[in-house]
């Protein structure tokens, strides 16, 4: 199987082109109006070298195609994958992102592995209605992901207490935003979730329920979330994908009713803050985001309650390695732009990113103390091709050893 990579590598090295292909070959949504005819057409060849705390080591290949609108604007696109892990052996997956105007996007992922794991989830966003005032966001999905861990509660857990599970899911997220001015947004959200908890694909790893059971740790048996939930947005970013300027703030609840399919009654409070300062014409982009999340309620599904961990808030840690009733989290990166190059006919910016995660989760926030938080230093390594895709490989550093993410989009 290995061989087999690296003949892809070598093959898709050497026929990586641009072509121009009449527009009836690639009819909507892959292309509107805003394209030329023909449309230009970029192939480009990449091995993949992944690597995670919770999946190790991934080596693979892939072909992207990327589709060029009149602007030589990314407006499409798609990406084939054969991937080896010796935890989940080999996956392929199909992933595309349609971008056929800023008010609107879809985003599709068809992923399965030889063991285990899968992935298949559909995305779309729409901001068309009502004179653009009206977003509206639909999220299916059914994953199972093979390398979920589990290490206790509270922000003490501890590396030997390590356990590993299948976290098997399926649900859907709808949300309905409305602007009521030109900065502020109301959003009504409602949000299905079923979880079944089946055995890894980590075989080194105890077992979840070998060493917890219900009473120990609620919802390890699965459990089902119906909730709904309120949120207010004030943005002044001048990009919804990739902002260089401005603040957002948010304020969000959210309950979850057992009257109404939840395995029981609990709320999430949760309010967010980001800013992001330019300088030298957004050579250099300074970013901030400081987050508090609280979950009440009695006997709360573990996968439920308030979590950090992962490529999206403490980089130095992988997913959901921190639980408990809070957290508080503050993220801060010098995005800094070093060239810009053109790289298989893509205008691509390059850029650094040093960052500092710091974040603690605790029972309530009267409970915090700085021996909860964890302190997670690293560097980030991005490729942004404007105005919708990034590119990215996030190192942290916290006090399991260094992780490695490897993904689409900015973490924040």
């Amino acid at each position: 199987m290995k061989s087999l990579f690296f003949v892809l590598l070598l093959v898709g090295t050497l026929t990586s082109c641009t072509t121009m292909v009449p527009r009836k070959y690639v009819p909507p949504p892959i292309t509107n109006e805003t394209f030329d005819d023909p449309a230009k057409l970029v192939s480009i060849p990449l091995p993949v070298i992944a690597s995670s705390p919770n999946e190790g080591v991934t080596l693979g290949a892939l072909g992207a195609f990327l589709l060029h609108n009149a602007k030589d604007e990314v407006s499409t696109l798609t990406a084939a994958q054969v991937n080896y892990n010796n935890n989940f052996g080999a996956t392929f997956s199909l992933y595309s992102a349609f971008f056929p105007s800023p008010q609107t996007n879809w985003e599709f992922n068809l992923s399965k592995s030889t063991n285990v794991n899968q992935d298949y989830e559909f995305k779309i966003r729409d901001k068309r209605l009502m004179d653009e005032k009206l977003e509206f966001f639909v999220f299916p999905y059914i994953f199972t992901d093979g390398s979920a861990r589990f290490f206790g509660f509270q922000s003490d857990s501890r590396s030997e207490n390590e356990t590993n599970y299948a976290d098997e899911e399926f649900g859907l997220t709808v949300m309905v935003g409305y602007d009521i001015t030109e900065h502020l947004q109301i959003q009504f959200g409602e949000r299905i979730r079923k979880v079944n908890v089946g055995r890894g694909a980590i075989d080194a790893l105890p077992f979840i329920r070998d060493r917890y059971n219900d009473l120990m740790v609620p919802g390890i048996n699965g459990f089902t979330a119906h909730a709904q939930k309120l949120a207010l947005i004030y943005s002044t970013l001048d990009s919804r994908d990739m902002p260089t300027e401005g603040i957002y703030l948010k304020a969000s609840i959210e309950s979850s009713l057992k009257a109404l399919g939840s395995s029981c009654d609990y709320r999430h409070y949760e309010a967010e803050a980001k800013g992001y300062l330019p300088l030298d014409e957004a050579r250099y982009i300074t970013v901030g985001r400081l987050v508090y999340n609280q979950t009440l309620g009695n006997r709360v599904p573990f996968l439920e309650r308030s979590i950090l961990g992962g490529e999206n808030s403490l980089r130095g840690y992988g997913r959901n390695r921190f639980i408990d009733s809070s957290y508080f989290l503050l993220n801060l990166e010098e995005r800094i732009r070093l060239f810009r190059w053109s790289v298989f006919n893509v205008n691509t910016d390059w850029e650094l990113a040093p960052f500092i995660d710091l974040g603690a989760v605790m029972e309530s926030l009267d409970d915090i103390s700085t021996r909860n938080f964890e302190f997670n230093p690293g560097i980030g390594f991005r490729a942004v091709v404007r105005p919708n895709i990034v590119g990215r490989v996030d190192i942290g550093f916290g006090n399991d050893g260094p992780a490695v993410f490897v993904g689409l989009g900015y973490p924040f």
